[in-house]
């Protein structure tokens, strides 16, 4: 059975006058309360729409993916209908590489183009992975290790283990989804790419956002935050300032230090 496409957006404090649509994507092992707080803290203009995943919260139930094709087959044009205002798109981390292949496949389809593509925390596509896989290992040492990288799963959920359990499938079907990921060659995006990062994350440095430059034709820049791989969160007032600004005023390709 075919999902509605409501089920696949979240628009928080949907605005009927809204000129403009930011479309974001989660990270991993959450879906998208995460992005609550942004719809108060961005301009009365722009309207935030959060991609709900199978898998997570109201779409626990459902069964999450574990690979990138069959999500963006699904997510894709169940999102066409969000796409009647100019819309930019925004992803952290995993969320970062469906949003790129998202505007991938919008661009592919003719369905639009975003304003600007905002990748956080989410080294270029086409670099070889860092790490081993680590789906298959048993829970204690798969969440030792997610605490490892990214300083992720908080300690209030690990102090509930019912909570943990219920959390770990899907965390484990995103983590799939990255480390089963394999980049196809293909047009560079037409719109300008901005990235963002940590200073202190180790997974997505400096010289590896900057390897997203031969994905758009359009300008690319680079925006360093003080914090590790959740600077989004420890850096939100900033980020908000800098997302303001850019969705605003209308792209030049101009943003932050070019690279």
């Amino acid at each position: 059975m075919t999902t509605p496409a409501a089920s696949w957006m979240v628009r928080m404090r949907p605005r009927s006058g809204a000129r403009r649509r930011l479309l974001c994507v989660p990270y991993a092992g959450v879906g998208p309360s995460a992005y609550r707080r942004w719809a108060q803290d961005l301009p009365a203009d722009i309207e935030v729409g959060v991609l709900h995943l199978p898998g997570r919260e109201s779409r626990l139930r459902e069964a999450p993916f574990t690979r990138i094709e069959p999500l963006i087959d699904a997510a894709a044009p169940a999102l066409r209908a969000y796409l009647d205002l100019p819309f930019a798109m925004f992803g952290h981390s995993m969320g970062a590489l469906v949003a790129f292949e998202l505007t991938r496949r919008f661009q592919e389809e003719g369905w639009g183009t975003p304003t600007h593509l905002f990748i956080s925390g989410r080294r270029a596509p086409d670099l070889p992975p860092r790490h081993p896989a680590i789906t298959h290992l048993p829970d204690d040492e798969f969440v030792s290790e997610i605490r490892r990288r990214y300083n992720g799963i908080p300690d209030e959920v690990l102090r509930h283990p019912d909570l943990l359990a219920l959390l770990l499938p899907g965390l484990r079907a995103d983590l799939s989804v990255i480390e089963t990921y394999a980049h196809r060659s293909g047009p560079p995006l037409g719109c300008p790419i901005a990235a963002f990062g940590g200073l202190a994350d180790p997974e997505a440095t400096e010289a590896e956002l900057v390897a997203w430059r031969p994905h758009t034709t359009s300008a690319l820049s680079v925006q360093m935050f003080p914090g590790g791989h959740f600077f989004l969160q420890s850096a939100h007032e900033d980020l908000m300032r800098i997302l303001t600004d850019e969705l605003m005023t209308p792209s030049d390709g101009a943003f932050g230090a070019r690279a």
